[in-house]
């Protein structure tokens, strides 16, 4: 009998279960601020929230529109204050190309590469363990004399749900 695999899709199937892949995502936010001693405050929760609602990266207005439907208008600073709070605990990533965020369902170290394979067709990004080129880049910054602060790689295509469409 085949073994099930717990590795999370790299684009999650069109038709997969997002209520539970964002509750999961939340409680596993939930159980990192509590081992940093960390406060997932209710407007953090919220930007986090909007950003699990889907796979697409949202900008900081995307995220306050969002957000207004549901109750006051937040202020930008708010919503970026959130953003840094979740992004300085790994809950979310920047996508440098798009001016977005998208939330991390991963847990991985702050400095482990990331590497974002983002469709150009539905726009969703996925986020491909960056092991593999990890020392490939350790290495080459080293070399430099250079000490990466955020090591991210962005790679647009056509996601396998798209090319069978």
């Amino acid at each position: 009998m085949a073994k099930k695999s717990t590795q999370r899709a790299v684009f999650p199937a069109p038709d997969h279960d997002h209520d539970r892949c964002s509750s999961d995502a939340l409680a596993q936010a939930e159980v990192i601020c509590a081992a940093r001693a960390q406060r997932l405050t209710p407007i953090r929760r919220r930007v986090l929230e909007a950003l699990l609602a889907s796979h697409a990266p949202l900008g900081a207005y995307d995220l306050i529109e969002r957000l207004s439907k549901r109750g006051a208008r937040p202020a930008p600073i708010t919503i970026y204050r959130a953003l840094d709070f979740l992004r300085d605990n790994g809950l979310v990533h920047r996508i440098e190309s798009r001016n977005a965020f998208i939330a991390c369902g991963h847990n991985h170290g702050s400095g482990d590469p990331v590497v974002f394979l983002i469709c150009e067709r539905c726009g969703s990004v996925g986020e491909a363990g960056g092991s593999p080129v990890a020392d490939t880049i350790k290495f080459a910054a080293r070399a430099a004399g250079f000490t990466p602060k955020t090591p991210v790689i962005e790679i647009t295509g056509i996601c396998s749900h798209c090319r069978a469409a």
